[in-house]
């Protein structure tokens, strides 16, 4: 069975109740689920109440196998977020934005494994440069 990433947005959206139990569990039964570090840490970041504080606290802990990029990934993602940001005339804070996606979608890639998203336009135009599989959920 493939592995998938579930982006941070896919962890949000089901939270706030914009996505369903059900959507999320068509997902696990097609894919085994991978920890990404990145999609962690940006769901720590923007944990701003005891609740929320909590449920990242809890899917930390039960994030057994998580996957982080490497330091070349980390290079590859600086030279495609120059390129894409440029072919799109982006801001710099646009391209900040951008760096942890690129790193998502490139540490996925390595692993062999797809990105689930429900922010399909900025991984569509990683999976358009690098290859990875990005499936829409929601």
């Amino acid at each position: 069975m493939r592995a998938a990433v579930l982006d941070s947005s896919v962890y949000i959206d089901h939270w706030r109740g914009a996505l369903s139990l059900d959507a999320l569990d068509n997902v696990r039964r097609a894919y085994v689920i991978r920890h990404s570090s990145v999609v962690l840490s940006e769901l720590r970041r923007g944990a701003r109440t005891a609740q929320a504080r909590g449920l990242v606290d809890s899917l930390f802990r039960l994030a057994r196998v998580q996957w982080a990029p490497t330091a070349a990934e980390w290079w590859e993602a600086g030279r495609l977020i120059a390129k894409i940001g440029d072919a799109a005339g982006w801001e710099p804070v646009r391209r900040l934005r951008f760096q942890n996606d690129a790193l998502i979608a490139l540490t996925a890639r390595r692993q062999g494994a797809a990105v689930v998203t429900t922010n399909l336009a900025d991984f569509r135009a990683l999976a358009k440069e690098i290859g990875v599989q990005v499936l829409s959920v929601g």
